[in-house]
């Protein structure tokens, strides 16, 4: 019965061609490796189809499927392997709540998105479309007052929506409680925390208090005199620095471009607060320059420029290890393209359920990867005496 309910909700998306996508979420073992799943719509070879994510701890697969395929695969997941389905779809969304898959508890929402990116062929759908004026952009100069993104920040427009879906992709692991706790470390001007709150509450409609922090002081009264003028009552901006901040809990952890080792400070207060999702992008990682040493690999570390690449790597590196020493899956993903900044890659963690051997394997391979190469990171504050 319940999987010709959810078949009978999923036919309707498919005849109105307004499926955006499909997430299961909430796995139903603790050993189970896939986390969570996405399906979206596509064109397969000029056909319409559907692609499915499979998301595990450090990669991630996808399959190409048809319609049949997609009915079969729904049934096949939510009765096996995940207890939470969302069906996400232009004309309303469906929660599917199925702890118990024999009586679920199914939840109909109005929607409020645009269509999905179906064809390479199509321009780009936008999480914030353009064309359509939003507030926070137009009054950062982004766009006009008819939402036009003037070319001189398109780059800017799609970082922020591209941020904006990777945040996306970690919003089941969120708690569903209000309201949602956010803090922004180095939030800088703040493009990427407006679009955080823009997202929580004018496309998802949660309640979200974010919390933006930044040592520049003309920065952060510019920034809370827009959030001001924008009605945000949510959005709040402090002058503070990362490792003196104080805070009770925040859900979500976001530090962007935080220089060397206040990116490991930032961290260690999102292990504190025990915080569900970290999204971080390392900045001028250079605290193990001057540390790194093996004899063995002396003869190519004499060239700066190979050595400085290379620590920036072995920074990340140990910030993942000691992430996972602490209870999260980390995954390295790409967060803005080469030509834009080498600074590309971002960390995200999210709060995993309990595996105190994959935890314990983390911490000793960090601690190997440490002895090896002769280094003491600020990030081993994660990981010693836990």
């Amino acid at each position: 019965m319940l999987m010709k309910q959810i078949e009978g909700i999923l036919r309707e998306a498919v005849c109105r061609a307004d499926l955006v996508k499909i997430i299961f979420s909430s796995p139903r073992r603790k050993s189970q490796p896939c986390r969570i799943v996405t399906v979206r719509p596509v064109f397969l070879r000029s056909k319409s189809g559907y692609q499915a994510e499979y998301h595990y701890t450090d990669h991630a697969t996808h399959e190409n499927m048809s319609e049949n395929r997609l009915f079969g695969l729904t049934a096949e997941l939510l009765r096996n392997d995940f207890k939470q389905l969302n069906i996400l779809a232009e004309s309303g969304d469906v929660q599917i709540l199925a702890n118990n898959p024999d009586n679920p508890r199914i939840v109909k929402k109005a929607a409020n998105r645009g269509p999905a990116p179906q064809s390479h062929n199509q321009e780009k759908k936008y999480l914030i479309p353009n064309n359509a004026p939003c507030d926070f952009l137009t009054r950062l100069g982004v766009m006009d007052e008819h939402g036009k993104v003037f070319q001189k920040h398109y780059s800017k427009f799609r970082q922020i929506n591209r941020f904006l879906e990777i945040v996306e992709d970690v919003r089941p692991f969120l708690p569903a409680s209000s309201p949602l706790r956010i803090i922004d470390f180095g939030c800088g001007k703040s493009y990427l925390t407006f679009a955080l709150y823009h997202y929580f509450t004018a496309v998802q409609g949660m309640d979200a208090e974010i919390t933006g922090l930044d040592l520049k002081e003309d920065v952060i009264r510019f920034c809370s005199e827009t959030a001001k003028s924008l009605g945000y009552a949510g959005l709040k901006f402090l002058t503070g620095d990362i490792a003196s901040f104080r805070h009770e809990s925040a859900d979500m952890v976001v530090s962007l471009h935080a220089c060397d080792t206040a990116t490991d400070f930032s961290l260690v207060k999102a292990v504190e607060w025990n915080a569900k999702v970290v999204l971080s992008v390392p900045c001028c990682q250079h605290e193990l320059f001057s540390q790194v040493a093996s004899p063995l690999d002396n003869a190519w570390l004499k060239h700066g420029i190979l050595k400085d690449k290379f620590t920036e790597l072995l920074t990340d590196g140990l910030r993942g290890l000691a992430l996972e020493a602490c209870g999260y899956d980390v995954s390295m993903v790409e967060f803005t393209p080469l030509e834009h900044t080498s600074k590309n890659i971002m960390i995200r963690a999210v709060r995993g359920i309990e595996n105190h051997g994959r935890a314990k394997a983390a911490k000793e391979e960090y601690q190997r990867l440490k002895s090896y190469w002769n280094v003491s990171p600020a990030i081993d504050a994660l990981v010693v005496d836990r």
